[in-house]
């Protein structure tokens, strides 16, 4: 893992998690989005500038509730808690009390600042926020003060100012919030202390130095497909490994006209070699008389995983294989609801048997689909 300052954010569920993320990073913060349940050790092993609680569903007084490991409290890391993470921050201290609310508030609020704190540095002492909840904070935990009310929460944000805990019964990341980002910039930036050292360009550049590192001078496979995904990723292995990058393009037949040409086009602009394979009649075969959605589906990926076996044995020993996984896919791995019902199965190489000997490379793995895009853009990639 690249050194660098980082915020965690511990996912209880929340539909708005990933928007935390997303905002965090918009104000030059590198996040992580773990399970609610990461263990203390693996925390201090990380050793974040700050934690964030995300929303969830759950009641805290359901004895099935999400709750995490309570020696988080003890590492004197600043933490903010957003709707049920407020929640939880005032049920774990033993001391406040959190009840349902007489009356579940959900949609906007007119909310209205106590006192004028760094969390809220440069907001009106009115503005609206998005509510979405159905418990409230009775009383207050040990060391706690109001700083925010609304009309039915007199408790609509609590501030521990000694130990930097902080609470929001509302949800700053949606752009209901007026002036969503500020509440989450002031956090990261006046409370936790992080400068603004994630960027696209240093992104670029660990993230070449760390290819080096991993892949030790040994070869690496790269299946491209033209898309901004694999074009990315095969340019960040290019410049890291040279020569030792090799690529592989297959035509499976199914391409619009003229876009095999296209994507061999725009690799030779970029200096990278791809190997071309027209598999077409390979991949019509494979489908003839099959009409079931799901079955061409998987027979198509079947097909893939037969035709790149091939190509291994062409092209000699490999180290690794990259794979263009993006940071969805790991949350979605890793999440407190678990990977959702399969709807349809996706034709990649995820379906390469498990004794092949090369390990895996992931660059792109901590990123969202518009961070790679803005990668592309910056290593000069065309955007068609």
């Amino acid at each position: 893992m690249i050194n660098q300052e980082v915020i965690i954010i511990l996912d209880f569920g929340s539909q708005y998690t990933q928007l935390i993320a997303r905002h965090i990073r918009e104000q030059a913060v590198y996040c992580e989005i773990h399970p609610y349940h990461l263990s203390v050790e693996k925390l201090e092993a990380i050793s974040p500038k700050g934690i964030v609680f995300s929303g969830g569903p759950a009641s805290v007084y359901d004895g099935s509730s999400p709750l995490p490991d309570h020696q988080i409290f003890e590492l004197g890391i600043p933490i903010l808690g957003i709707c049920y993470g407020m929640q939880l921050i005032t049920f774990l201290s033993k001391s406040g009390k959190v009840y349902p609310a007489s009356k579940r508030e959900f949609g906007s609020a007119n909310i209205s600042i106590n006192q004028q704190i760094d969390l809220f540095s440069g907001l009106p002492k009115n503005f609206q926020v998005w509510m979405s909840h159905g418990d409230r904070i009775d009383s207050l935990p040990d060391g706690f003060e109001a700083i925010a009310y609304t009309h039915n929460s007199p408790t609509a944000a609590m501030a521990n100012l000694t130990r930097n805990f902080y609470g929001l019964q509302f949800h700053p990341e949606v752009v209901h919030t007026q002036d969503s980002n500020l509440i989450l910039s002031n956090f990261v930036h006046k409370i936790c202390g992080c400068q603004n050292s994630w960027t696209i360009s240093s992104f670029i550049f660990k993230t070449i130095n760390q290819i080096k590192s991993d892949t030790q001078g040994e070869r690496v496979l790269c299946a491209v497909s033209g898309g901004v995904d694999s074009t990315v990723l095969a340019t960040l292995l290019k410049k890291a490994i040279g020569d030792q990058l090799i690529c592989i393009f297959v035509n499976n037949g199914f391409l619009r006209e003229g876009e095999p040409d296209q994507v061999m086009q725009t690799f030779d602009q970029l200096d990278i070699k791809v190997n071309y394979v027209d598999a077409t009649d390979r991949f019509l075969s494979s489908l003839a008389k099959i009409e079931d959605p799901e079955l061409k589906r998987k027979r198509i990926g079947n097909t893939f995983i037969e035709v790149f076996k091939d190509e291994l044995e062409t092209v000699g020993q490999i180290g690794f294989l990259a794979q263009g996984t993006l940071y969805p896919d790991v949350i979605e791995s890793i999440s407190i609801k678990g990977p959702p019902a399969t709807i349809k199965t996706h034709h990649n190489v995820g379906g390469l048997p498990n004794n092949l000997s090369f390990k895996l490379v992931e660059p792109l793995r901590g990123l969202f689909k518009d961070e790679v895009r803005r990668v592309g853009a910056e290593l000069n990639i065309p955007a068609s």
